[in-house]
């Protein structure tokens, strides 16, 4: 599964992880996840279901701890999950109704508590629920079609080797912060490797594991992967900075929680979908 390390100059040579560990939690988890997608494809709906209801968990938990902000998780579970299976069952007006209900029921649920920070609250649900399962979502939706399987590994491919690349150019060569604000590791070197490494793989991906796709649909797929997975992992940096913690969970040994290795596909999530529907069709 990607990292959230992508891009780190050579004065981050350790990141003070179990590197043994992560590399065996990430083949781990790679094993479970192709073969439930290939084997049957519920299975790797309810594997999505899954991290979206621990990714839920970890966030709201946060929240709470960091800056007391109160999230109804119970509704945003069902409902995270109600996203997931309606997208794939339904399609993205499934999705949309589904999203809608459970913005819905937060605001609902919140009411039988007392109104002090109510609007707080409520906009922290709302924002999860778009951030987390509306994300997740568009997965469901990349498995629905036909050759759904190959576009599912080619989203996770290029997201791992985007994050790969980042990681082993900008440990190697970086010299120059990408965003030294938000995450001090990242340069800009990192992202060129990012770039380079997701281009290659989606070329190969495009001509060979997506039915009606080429070369150069590959290329362009790759560039964009490459520019939301690190947008994605910025975005979560800067929260994870606002809440003060290094890690959103301590699940995983050496890589965090779910939501640091959902960093990067949750944004990539929804690019993919769309250039894969303009490119090849919705299948």
């Amino acid at each position: 599964m990607p990292g959230n390390g992508g891009g780190q100059g050579t004065k981050k040579k350790s990141a003070g992880r179990d590197l043994r560990a992560a590399i065996g939690v990430g083949v781990g988890l790679g094993v479970v996840i192709v073969a439930s997608l290939f084997i049957y494809k519920p299975v790797f709906i309810g594997v999505i279901a899954v991290a979206v209801v621990v990714g839920l968990w970890e966030l709201t938990s946060r929240l709470a701890e960091r800056k007391d902000i109160r999230v109804p998780l119970v509704p945003l579970a069902v409902g995270g999950v109600a996203m997931v299976v309606a997208g794939y069952v339904r399609g993205a007006q499934g999705a949309w109704v589904a999203v809608s209900l459970t913005a819905l029921a937060v605001l609902v649920w919140r009411m039988t508590e007392p109104p002090d920070n109510y609007l707080r609250d409520v906009t922290a649900g709302v924002f999860a629920a778009f951030y987390v399962p509306f994300l997740a979502t568009f997965v469901a939706l990349i498995l629905a079609a036909e050759d759904g399987p190959w576009r599912v590994l080619t989203f996770l491919l290029l997201t791992v080797v985007s994050d790969t690349g980042a990681y082993a150019v900008g440990w190697r060569f970086g010299k120059h912060p990408l965003a030294p604000r938000i995450s001090p590791g990242k340069t800009r070197e990192g992202l060129l490797g990012a770039v380079a490494f997701a281009m290659v793989v989606g070329a190969l991906c495009m001509q060979y594991l997506i039915e009606d796709g080429v070369w150069w649909q590959g290329l362009l797929l790759g560039l964009a992967v490459a520019v939301s997975a690190t947008l994605g992992d910025l975005g979560e940096s800067m929260i994870k900075r606002d809440l003060g913690i290094k890690d959103m969970g301590k699940l995983l040994p050496g890589h965090g929680g779910i939501m640091d290795r959902l960093d990067s596909l949750l944004p990539t999530a929804p690019v993919v979908w769309l250039l894969l529907v303009i490119f090849v069709g919705g299948g």
